[in-house]
């Protein structure tokens, strides 16, 4: 860091084990989940933001890593967009600190350009970022370590199952035929046999809209169960529905996750927060530690 700038420097390195020095990756963490839509505005990030307070909330130990590299809005999200990490030094070499903020460990490259400016990067630059966020940051121990994918299926997805052992993935979808079509492409792609990572289960949100001033009411604005609809079709488990409400989204802008306050919403992500520890104790009970994936492209 010189001044109030920092300085990017990402190495353009195939390793697959460390950009470091070979030795083993994340070693304090036990679980790491892969959360994942196949259309942008589903509110994945949302969804992952309040998941890991959530978690946290329970004492778990919780690091999240933004990896929609073009798109980053963990920033925001936790009210820290205009903070920086602070760099350590270990033998001559910089580590990136994660910053703190509600209990969660947070890296996103979000923290490291200005706000209003745009990176303009070929994807093999986005993906040795990435790899840099894994390896080159300091994460000691967690429980969980949720990696915020971006939309679709890209080099940043297959770059993260190649670069770690991804214990299982979420897919988040609305219930609308349009983002159902690309949550079938998003699951998928992890249940390709070169890739082969559990599917730890599906949220719909947005499921239904709920006004604050008629809590007992469910108007279903964009249809009706598709996410546990999708869920049964590929026989994974459901995790969950969020509702569209006013409160989640003002959560999201004002930088305070709706899962921090008291009310239904809260309570929505409390129970997705008990379903996920539930199906990764599942997993991790009945299948074997997942490999890190040997793709030839």
């Amino acid at each position: 860091m010189v001044g109030d700038e920092f300085e990017i420097n990402i190495k353009m390195s195939s390793s697959v084990t460390s950009v470091r020095d070979q030795a083993p990756i994340l070693p304090g963490v036990k679980n790491i989940i892969a959360i994942a839509s196949g259309k942008g505005g589903v509110g994945k990030s949302t969804v992952t933001s309040n998941l890991a307070v959530a978690l946290a909330k329970t004492g778990a130990k919780v690091g999240l890593i933004d990896a929609d590299i073009y798109g980053p809005s963990i920033p925001v999200m936790f009210n820290c967009e205009r903070e920086q990490p602070e760099v350590k030094v270990i033998d001559g070499k910089n580590y990136i600190l994660p910053l703190e903020q509600y209990g969660v460990k947070l890296v996103s490259i979000g923290f490291l350009t200005p706000a209003d400016s745009a990176v303009v990067w070929r994807g093999p630059m986005a993906s040795s970022a990435l790899k840099q966020f894994i390896g080159d940051a300091i994460w000691g121990e967690l429980d969980y370590l949720l990696i915020d994918l971006p939309p679709g299926t890209s080099d940043i997805h297959l770059t993260l199952v190649q670069t770690v052992p991804v214990t299982g993935a979420i897919i988040v979808t609305t219930p609308q035929k349009v983002a159902l079509a690309d949550a079938n492409k998003g699951l998928a792609m992890f249940r390709q046999p070169q890739i082969n990572v559990p599917i730890l289960g599906v949220i719909e949100n947005m499921a239904y809209f709920t006004p604050d001033e008629l809590p007992d009411h469910k108007y279903y604005i964009f249809g009706k169960d598709g996410g546990k609809n999708l869920a049964e079709k590929y026989k994974v488990p459901f995790l969950g529905q969020i509702p569209l409400v006013q409160s989640i989204r003002e959560s999201g802008d004002s930088g305070l996750p709706a899962a921090l306050k008291d009310g239904p919403t809260s309570v929505a992500f409390t129970e997705l927060a008990a379903a996920v520890a539930q199906q990764v104790a599942i997993r991790n009970a009945k299948f074997e530690s997942t490999k890190r994936v040997e793709i030839n492209t």
